[in-house]
């Protein structure tokens, strides 16, 4: 059983993260800075903000692995990545395990690139887009004692298209993953399976990668 701690975790991804998690018997607790509507079993709930670490207490003490579930919406719109960046201080030099879930629009096209940014973003989504690819750089610019990764979800996800649990899922490396019709989509509790299944059995050390149908 490990402990995990997901920041953002009444949010679409973090929520189903933190329910996967705790289905799972891990020892989750979710940090976010409002109550959930409908608490999930056997989680412990901590309300506060990610920008204010020192008011969280000792949430992050012998985690096993943090994940940041952050979107930059609302009041955290200009703020995720100084978030970020705050957490990777706290981190840096423990044995917890830090995740941050990022975006589609970072991961490339194909093999060797370019990144669908490079392909053209539609303005309402380029700064969301932008904060994923900037918090990555963050990671990627961390110090190398920091143990993490980076997830990048396909083309379509969130709660406009929900879906279901069918508990299969695939991983492209950095490459966006599609399926042979083109599409890109995963359902959030799918999406969850692959971030516990990480968690459970790292794959990805100071790495990022794909995940989709």
């Amino acid at each position: 059983m490990a402990r995990i701690v997901v920041i953002g975790g009444t949010g679409y991804a973090g929520a189903h993260i933190v329910a996967e998690a705790a289905a799972r018997g891990h020892d989750v607790v979710a940090v976010s800075r409002t109550a959930p509507q409908t608490p999930a079993r056997d989680v412990s709930y901590v309300q506060g903000s990610v920008l204010d670490l020192d008011g969280l207490g000792d949430v992050f003490d012998d985690a096993d692995a943090v994940v940041c579930a952050l979107s930059p919406r609302g009041d955290m719109t200009d703020r995720v990545e100084e978030a970020l960046q705050g957490v990777i201080a706290r981190l840096a030099g423990t044995p917890s395990r830090l995740g941050v879930i990022g975006g589609a629009m970072g991961s490339l096209s194909a093999p060797g690139g370019p990144r669908l940014w490079d392909l053209g973003v539609p303005p309402e989504y380029a700064h969301e887009a932008k904060v994923g690819i900037d918090s990555l750089e963050l990671l990627e610019a961390s110090p190398a004692g920091l143990d993490w990764f980076f997830v990048h979800p396909p083309i379509v996800f969130g709660a406009w298209e929900p879906g279901e649990r069918t508990g299969r899922y695939r991983t492209g490396g950095d490459v966006v993953v599609k399926a042979e019709d083109g599409s890109s989509y995963i359902s959030g509790a799918d999406f969850a399976i692959a971030v516990v299944d990480e968690i459970e059995n790292p794959a990805h050390r100071r790495a990022r990668f794909t995940v989709g149908y």
